[in-house]
């Protein structure tokens, strides 16, 4: 990568680490779930206008716009509003790298190697160190909610996988359309009517700051420049800069909301960044034999598909 292209992935690291901060100020600001809807709101309806059609299939952009934006976003706003610190969830959301490989295996038959289930192994074993220093400071509901953030975002990336999207930033644009009616929906019935208009009748230019960065730089940006990346180089060289998010996370939630990092703290960020590690860059098993006969099968019949038929007898040909 050049180093322009590696300034640009760890800036992407950074946006995305410090927005930790930033929704953990927001949450001062706005009830959880109101907060989701508008961070998607305002990132979705200027930007519609801007990236032309969906480029795939509406059952897609449905799917991932539920798992990600109602569920693993919905889920991580609450489980911070109920005591998750900042820093802690921008590590333990790292866990989504071992839901993926989970449901990668269940769904597409992709069995992980031998390095990717140790690092899946290193990984929880982070997540139960966390629990236990977050046991010794604070409620555990908080960190259960971002857990199950995490597994939601592994089902979403499952599914961005099958849908495949040739432009990332057309996908995500889109994508954000889809939460904003379920989760202020949700929003006006767990968090109340009265909590949201007083919300947003109190919006200040801090609140609407943190709008802005959590709608166009964190996913708009974030997401289009990660898209850009991606485009250009493989994904094993871009997909390390992703761990750097929790350090980016923990220090500068230490920095501006003064959060302390114990030593057990140290601990499970370094058995979870060394997990996912693992579990991200490690060499995928052999996929299930039904399901390469199936893959190849099917790469055969687009193979003769295109295949020119001099005799003039296809059935594309016939009649």
């Amino acid at each position: 990568m050049r180093p322009s292209h590696i300034a640009l992935a760890t800036l992407v690291a950074a946006v995305w680490g410090v927005n930790f901060v930033v929704i953990d100020i927001g949450l001062d600001h706005f009830p959880p779930l109101l907060f989701s809807a508008l961070r998607f709101l305002v990132a979705a309806l200027p930007a519609v206008f801007f990236v032309g059609r969906p480029k795939v299939a509406w059952k897609w952009i449905v799917g991932v716009g539920l798992t990600l934006g109602v569920a693993k976003f919905g889920l991580l706003f609450t489980g911070m509003d109920r005591g998750a610190p900042a820093g802690l969830s921008s590590l333990v959301l790292q866990i989504q790298a071992v839901f993926t490989a989970l449901f990668a295996f269940a769904a597409l038959g992709e069995r992980p190697g031998r390095t990717r289930l140790a690092g899946m192994a290193v990984a929880l074993g982070g997540i139960a160190v966390a629990a236990v220093d977050q046991g010794t400071s604070g409620p555990l509901l908080g960190l259960t909610l971002c857990v199950a953030a995490a597994a939601f975002w592994g089902v979403s990336n499952v599914l961005t996988r099958k849908a495949a999207p040739p432009d990332a930033l057309n996908f995500m644009v889109w994508v954000s359309t889809v939460p904003v009616l379920p989760l202020l929906a949700l929003s006006l019935l767990f968090e109340g009517p009265a909590r949201d208009a007083a919300a947003l009748r109190s919006l200040d230019w801090t609140g609407a700051g943190v709008i802005v960065y959590v709608a166009w730089v964190t996913t708009v940006f974030g997401f289009g420049a990660w898209g850009w990346l991606l485009r250009r180089h493989p994904a094993s060289s871009v997909a390390p800069f992703s761990l750097l998010v929790p350090v980016f996370g923990m220090s500068s939630a230490a920095l501006f909301l003064g959060e302390g990092i114990t030593a057990l703290r140290w601990c499970a960020a370094a058995l979870l960044v060394g997990g996912v590690a693992l579990t991200s860059l490690g060499r995928a098993g052999r996929r299930p034999a039904a399901v390469a006969a199936k893959e190849a099968a099917g790469a055969a019949a687009v193979r003769d598909e295109r295949r020119p038929d001099p005799a003039g007898t296809s059935p594309a040909r016939a009649g």
